[in-house]
């Protein structure tokens, strides 16, 4: 392994458009997956590549590539010269540029997972170990989108229960009458002892909100995940203390491991949300997660890719990987997804070094409509 005195050289960052996805539909009110973009257009990616003195170098890629190459551009300069393996430092001066410049909470955590992901590479070692090592494999459950009909989720959960998931999370349709028959039925589906989970997309008040999780205690879910918008810690303190279903809430909110203590501290409830894109990266997430645990709480890990997969391998509080299932066609080829394969209703750990992210600046650099590249520190 190198000596521990590494510096950043240089970034780089492309932007480009990728494939329009599936047409994903959370619940009624809410946008598609691609909601907005102009007819023939696809999202658009950015690519960061982190160099260092050393040689080696850290490479992710994200979503909302425009943003996050104005960000690259005007911002990661200030970290030229520093060391990237020192990631609780690294992550404490992002904090402080996010004082000045309020980063959108997609970007508070892209630095720390370039450092993570060289840190592991200069290792030799996974992530999920460096980050303290939990598990090799992890229960998958399958996380619906929201289809059209009782028939639709019928027909795509026994599906997923045939292929070897044994957990399933439902999003619905945001009406809670239509709601609550489809929790029951998810019920009749899959037996009396399947783990399920119930995710309200953040669609309803207080008073829906407590109808919905009546149902689903009734009908023994593990958890009600985001029934409300999450700003009044006080709507929420109230759901918990009146409902005994848990309570899994602070995806969306901003401040890592602050904004969870004060969730936390209010009573607002039972088990917090982690994830790379949402929490300050895999160190932001690190610690929630030990926060939530010194309370003795769960710390769900949220969301699917690889640098979540290392989430679900370093956190002992965490019970599964979430995979988004969209028809019976996508479920058929969920054991075909390379690292991210989901074998028998199980995720095996990715166990080499590094996140995996594929890099080829020459299709970067065709593909590109945009590339800046970094390479003095200014102030």
């Amino acid at each position: 392994m190198m000596g521990c005195w590494v510096k950043i050289s240089q970034f780089t960052c492309w932007v480009y458009e990728a494939p329009r996805g599936p047409q994903v539909v959370w619940r009624h009110g809410l946008p598609t997956s691609h909601g907005g973009l102009p007819e023939g257009e696809g999202p658009r990616l950015a690519s960061i590549l982190m160099e260092t003195e050393c040689g080696q170098t850290g490479f992710i890629t994200v979503e909302m590539g425009d943003a996050v190459f104005d960000l690259v551009r005007r911002r990661f300069a200030h970290f030229i010269g520093d060391n990237p393996l020192l990631t609780e430092q690294m992550w404490k001066k992002v904090w402080e540029v996010d004082r000045i410049e309020e980063f959108h909470i997609r970007h508070l955590g892209q630095l720390d997972v370039l450092c993570w992901d060289l840190k592991s590479k200069l290792a030799g070692l996974p992530i999920h170990v460096l980050l303290g090592g939990s598990r090799k494999q992890i229960p998958a459950y399958a996380s619906t989108a929201t289809w059209a009909d009782l028939e639709t989720y019928e027909r795509n959960i026994k599906t997923c229960r045939d292929i070897g998931f044994s957990a399933f999370k439902l999003h619905a349709w945001g009406d809670v009458q239509d709601d609550i028959r489809l929790i029951r039925a998810l019920r009749r589906w899959v037996g009396p002892d399947a783990p399920l989970m119930f995710d309200g997309s953040a669609g309803w008040d207080y008073v829906d909100a407590m109808t919905v999780g009546k149902a689903l205690q009734d009908e023994g879910y593990l958890w009600y995940e985001e029934p409300m918008r999450e700003f009044h810690l006080g709507s929420y303190r109230k759901l918990a203390e009146k409902l005994h279903i848990p309570i899994l809430a602070a995806e969306t909110s901003d401040g890592a491991h602050w904004n969870a203590a004060s969730w936390i501290e209010a009573g607002a409830l039972d088990m917090t949300r982690i994830n790379s894109v949402l929490k300050g990266g895999l160190t932001g997430s690190m610690k929630i997660a030990h926060t939530s645990d010194s309370f003795g709480m769960r710390a769900q890990v949220h969301g699917m890719g690889l640098e979540n997969a290392q989430l679900c391998g370093a956190v002992t509080n965490n019970d599964f990987y979430e995979q988004i299932v969209f028809d019976v066609d996508h479920i058929a080829q969920l054991d075909k997804m390379g690292p991210l394969s989901i074998i028998d209703g199980t995720l095996t750990i990715p166990d080499t070094p590094g996140l995996g992210y594929a890099f080829d600046p020459e299709d970067l650099d065709a593909r590109a409509i945009a590339k800046t590249v970094v390479s003095e520190r200014r102030h």
